[in-house]
């Protein structure tokens, strides 16, 4: 069977795109989601994502990290939304599906705003901080985050006894007031990516647990987010939106027999 399939990225965090309308792709062939993603043979990504139809929203995401787990991924619902306005479903806003509920989504100057799911409150881990953005995160701040280990310390937190099922792990560094530096390994990927949409909400959130600025510009290895919120009366957070760009870089197409 051959698809056609595209590669977006979103500050360097990249997926395979399918529109499975047709609902063509075997979602439990995990291998096939290995190969596809593999960077030495497959085409190669951070992880696949596919669009299909769904009668209550705009289109659904299902999303596949490159060793065939699921979980929700901020950048990839954003190249998700990029990707669905390029094949004609959605215009400039939009209602869709992940995993972890519905979201709502804009273009705005050609850079995708996404509405968050709900986040629980920062809690204390072995002296650092613990957030659940749609996907599990420990948080960590650093300092010379250039030359933090995180490919190591990242490895070894992702498999603490705290977290039967793993987290992804973020090491962050206070640029200024009200900006921050971040360099996240994930799981799934099992390997430090270029930027983590999940990852730099929830340490925009735990920086602004301190720093209430209810803006937070983050800087990651892959390029610039920003993190837009709200604080309730009960100073909890609400109106979490991820902005950054999601760009579509090539496009061919794929052989899965």
């Amino acid at each position: 069977m051959t698809l056609s399939f595209y590669k977006y990225q979103g500050t360097g965090n990249d997926f395979v795109m399918i529109d499975d309308r047709s609902e063509q792709f075997d979602l439990d062939d995990l291998s096939a989601v290995s190969k596809i993603c593999d960077r030495k043979f497959g085409i190669g990504a951070d992880g696949l994502i596919l669009i299909r139809n769904h009668a209550d929203y705009d289109f659904e995401m299902i999303y596949y990290n490159a060793d065939g787990s699921q979980s929700m991924c901020g950048n990839g619902a954003r190249c998700a939304v990029a990707f669905s306005h390029f094949l004609g479903i959605i215009d400039l806003e939009t209602s869709f599906l992940a995993i972890d509920g519905g979201h709502k989504a804009k273009i705005v100057d050609g850079r995708v705003e996404l509405l968050m799911g709900e986040v629980s409150k920062p809690k204390q881990v072995e002296g650092d901080v613990f957030i659940d953005t749609g996907s599990p995160h420990h948080l960590r701040k650093v300092e010379a985050i250039n030359e933090y280990p995180v490919i190591e310390e990242g490895a070894r937190i992702r498999h603490l006894d705290i977290y039967p099922e793993g987290t992804n792990v973020n090491f962050v560094e206070a640029i200024d007031e009200n900006e921050i530096f971040v360099r996240t390994y994930e799981r799934g990927v099992e390997n430090e990516t270029l930027s983590c949409g999940t990852g730099v909400t929830a340490a925009a959130l735990a920086f602004g647990t301190k720093n209430p600025m209810q803006m937070v510009k983050i800087k990651t290895l892959g390029g610039e987010l920003a993190v837009r919120y709200s604080l309730n009366q009960d100073n909890e957070f609400e109106d979490v939106w991820l902005i950054g760009p999601a760009e579509k870089v090539f496009e061919g197409t794929l052989d899965l027999t």
